[in-house]
């Protein structure tokens, strides 16, 4: 016949921090061990059973409660679950948390005869697992236990852009940069995820050990609110790398501004939420100086900026050096200096001729229109030359097809 209830009693299970198990009975040592000498009274026996008519004896009716990983345990690993069981009755209650308070989640079994955490554990932490248990007797027996994580020897922490809150173009590119290069990048993917109020067919890229993308198939829905949830608290990221804290990023996508600038007819034309806003006569590089074709996502905004040709090599006594104090309506497009801006020193060339060193100018009614139109993140895709846009010149995210975009995900 199966006992009605076990003793109290630790269950050894072994972790790679040691002992796994603790247990909340008098007598027992920090590796979750019987101290040599405990009654035997007081531990089930493997196989013992009652008698029929019998009713169990008080120690058999008492909930036996096990903790895993045990109590007193050091260097326990962040991802791995906490489990508080009992082999007689029922839990209670169970909660979790750490030294700094913060509680850990976690869900019963059916039968509440095991709790388990659901969320990752932060590392150099000390965690007390409290609560109680109810026996087949009835009575209460409590839940005691703490344990500690192990040091990580380097820390992950994120960047992410956007910004949380802002409302940014439709075609801006998550984009989150890690201080330490990761190793696994499956298990910190898997930590990452997107939700969004429309339904959007999304893929996360690598583009480096510290850089991971996301971006939808097309363009985002206008309007679009769009949630990032990085829970890499307590991931394994290769390397004795471990993920120190989780973060939640909210943003909302604008109006649809696209703008396409054919460079050979030297204009820009402006279509917001799909119909045609504005023809916008332009320059653009000339010879030397050719203007990437591609698609570009509009990374900055300045009212005014200075512009200084030495930032980009060209040096002072050199004829097509410049240094302008306060170039209005400036939007770069490129990491390497590109921008769309006000130029009213070629006005009598916008529309006509490309003079400029590689922007894109227009007169400055028009730079200022334009730029109280975009966000950051809206699109600019240029045509009609023969350079194009470097991988990582910018946000270079949609110059890639749709399947190689998906392939650089570490789950693809």
């Amino acid at each position: 016949m199966r006992k009605h209830g076990l003793a109290v009693a630790g269950i050894c299970v072994l972790l790679l921090a040691g002992t796994a198990c603790s247990d909340t009975k008098a007598g027992s040592g920090g590796n979750g061990q019987s101290t040599p000498g405990a009654s035997s009274s007081q531990s089930s026996t493997p196989g013992a059973s009652t008698t029929p008519g019998e009713s169990p004896t008080p120690s058999e009716a008492a909930a036996a409660i096990s903790i895993v990983p045990a109590k007193g345990a050091t260097a326990v690993q962040p991802d791995k679950p906490v489990t508080v069981s009992t082999t007689a009755g029922k839990l209670t209650t169970v909660t979790l948390k750490d030294d700094d308070g913060d509680k850990v989640t976690g869900t019963f079994n059916t039968d509440k005869t095991q709790w388990t955490s659901a969320a990752l554990l932060k590392p150099s932490a000390t965690y007390t697992v409290s609560g109680s248990a109810e026996g087949t007797d009835g009575a209460s027996v409590p839940i005691s236990s703490t344990f500690k994580t192990l040091k990580a020897t380097k820390s992950l922490k994120a960047s992410v852009v956007p910004l949380n809150g802002e409302t940014v173009g439709v075609a801006l590119p998550i984009q989150i940069y890690w201080n330490n290069p990761v190793k696994d990048r499956a298990a910190v993917e898997k930590q990452l995820s997107v939700k969004t109020s429309v339904p959007v067919d999304g893929s996360w890229h690598w583009v480096n050990s510290k850089q991971v993308n996301y971006r939808p198939k097309n363009y985002w829905p206008a309007g679009t609110k769009v949630t990032v949830n990085i829970d890499t608290q307590g991931v394994n990221a290769g390397n004795n790398t471990w993920g120190t804290s989780s973060r939640t990023i909210a943003f909302s996508i604008g109006k649809s501004v696209v703008s396409n600038v054919n460079v050979k007819k030297h204009t820009m034309t402006v279509t917001i939420n799909g119909k045609l806003a504005r023809s916008i006569p332009i320059t653009a590089g000339k010879d030397g100086f050719t203007t990437r074709s591609g698609v570009k996502v509009i990374m900055e905004k300045f009212p005014t900026k200075r512009m200084d040709a030495a930032t980009v090599g060209i040096k002072p006594g050199d004829p097509n050096y410049y240094n302008i104090s306060d170039v209005r309506w400036a939007q770069r497009v490129t990491s390497s200096g590109e921008f769309l801006h006000g130029a009213p020193w070629s006005t009598g060339s916008q529309g006509s001729a490309n003079v400029s060193h590689g922007c894109v100018g227009m007169s400055l009614a028009d730079a200022q229109w334009y730029y109280n139109q975009t966000l950051r993140g809206d699109p600019v895709i240029v045509t009609g030359t023969s350079r194009h846009m470097e991988p990582g010149n910018g946000w270079t995210d949609w110059n890639t097809t749709w399947a190689a975009y998906k392939s650089g995900s570490a789950l693809s």
